[in-house]
């Protein structure tokens, strides 16, 4: 099979699987699920690309099993930290505020949209699969320990955010302990490490250095879009936290 036809593939199968997530979202009435699709999908993305392009390039089946890794514990979480709860508030408010368009709009503006960003986050997708590269240099193994350090910061982060709402006596505090406590958002510092890992790997193949445009966009999204901007209008109106944001890092680890 033609590179091409499987992308044309990849594209038509992440639009039936944003679809079908879409559809049971309604049934539920919680658009909060295409949260927990969203790791999902780049395993269907890469996986797919695997079974329609194989090939014995150890560093696709590195890329692939990174980018698996992440997802999966990222679901599992965010399943876990959803099970048994309301909506998540931003896809509340964006209900409220949609009134009788929410249909649509959720439609194409949650599910539709995050699958096109997912697409072109996924990029070194379709560069990974042009060629094939056997070689490891030391630019690999930075990339891997870049990756590494990154899982590390999401997975303590957020372990550590979950154990401290899991306390009562915390509830409507702020929590400022652990790895927050020398940034505001240490999970998306870490998850926009493993993807900057993922652009170096990618880097080995020809014209690899295109797919930069992935960690950029990811980056973009957690730091102005739907990451840091929409959390912290929640709590601008709670002084613990106004002064949590005078003293802490927004986003890169300040140790000192």
């Amino acid at each position: 099979m033609t590179l091409f036809s499987s992308i044309i593939i990849v594209i038509c199968s992440v639009f039936v699987y944003m679809t079908t997530l879409f559809l049971i979202a309604v049934l539920v009435k919680r658009n909060d699920l295409v949260d927990n699709a969203w790791g999902l999908g780049f395993v269907l993305i890469y996986w797919l690309f695997m079974a329609l392009q194989p090939s014995g390039d150890w560093r696709r089946m590195l890329i692939t099993l990174l980018i698996t890794i992440w997802a999966l514990r990222l679901s599992l979480y965010l399943y876990i930290r959803y099970k048994g709860k309301k909506e998540d508030f931003r896809y509340a408010q964006w209900r409220k505020d949609w009134g009788k368009n929410w249909l649509w709009r959720s439609y194409l503006q949650v599910f539709i949209l995050q699958g096109f960003f997912m697409l072109t986050i996924a990029y070194p997708a379709f560069m990974i699969y042009r060629s094939s590269v056997y070689s490891f240099t030391a630019l690999d193994f930075i990339a891997i320990l870049l990756w590494l350090t990154g899982f590390i910061f999401e997975a303590v982060s957020d372990a550590q955010m979950s154990a401290f709402k899991q306390k009562p006596v915390n509830k409507g505090r702020v929590m400022n302990k652990g790895l927050w406590r020398y940034s505001r958002h240490p999970n998306y510092f870490g998850e926009t490490l493993m993807w900057w890992a993922i652009f170096l790997l990618c880097l080995a193949y020809p014209f690899g250095y295109l797919a930069i445009f992935s960690p950029i966009i990811i980056t973009i999204l957690l730091l102005r879009v739907s990451g840091i901007p929409m959390l912290e209008k929640k709590y601008k109106d709670n002084p613990e936290y106004m002064q949590y944001i005078r003293s802490t890092s927004a986003f890169i680890p300040k140790f000192w």
